[in-house]
């Protein structure tokens, strides 16, 4: 129970730090698909969240997280298992894989990945997210600039 309720506040906090950083909660539709995109610093999770689920908070590391729900009319969808790999570009041209590690916990599935990052670096993610089930990836492209949650 305690570790479901540190899932949900990782997410909820991911959220929070996008609309802190006076960014929307990106999300993509894709045939009956939505997956939710979202990258931001560390130093905005929680203490207790970021050591439960193993992420160093610092204003120089950056969190992508991603959740992809299979979309279902009258319900807020439910959680489904996906191969997510993702890369960063760079202003100068330079790629970054990221690892992405699977956090599953009580019907929730989330995919981070951590990354340095710089104050008001921005950076521009490239997402492949392939559902369990379909063929074809999602592509999906966003950019994001990073501030740090202390002044």
């Amino acid at each position: 129970m305690k570790r479901r309720t540190l899932l949900i506040s990782l997410g909820v906090l991911a959220c929070f730090a996008a609309a802190t950083q006076a960014v929307a909660e990106n999300s993509t539709h894709v045939d009956g698909y939505t997956v939710y995109h979202n990258a931001f610093t560390t130093d905005t999770l929680a203490p207790q969240v970021a050591k439960a689920y193993r992420i160093q908070r610092s204003s120089n590391r950056g969190l992508l997280n991603v959740s992809v729900i299979k979309e279902s009319p009258g319900t807020t969808g439910t959680s489904v298992p996906a191969r997510v790999s993702a890369k960063i570009l760079t202003l100068t041209g330079q790629q970054i894989p990221l690892a992405m590690r699977e956090i599953r916990d009580a019907g929730a599935l989330y995919y981070i990945g951590e990354f340095p990052v710089h104050e008001g670096q921005t950076l521009h993610f490239v997402i492949q997210v392939t559902p369990q089930g379909r063929r074809s990836p999602i592509q999906i492209q966003m950019d994001q600039q990073f501030f740090s949650a202390v002044q």
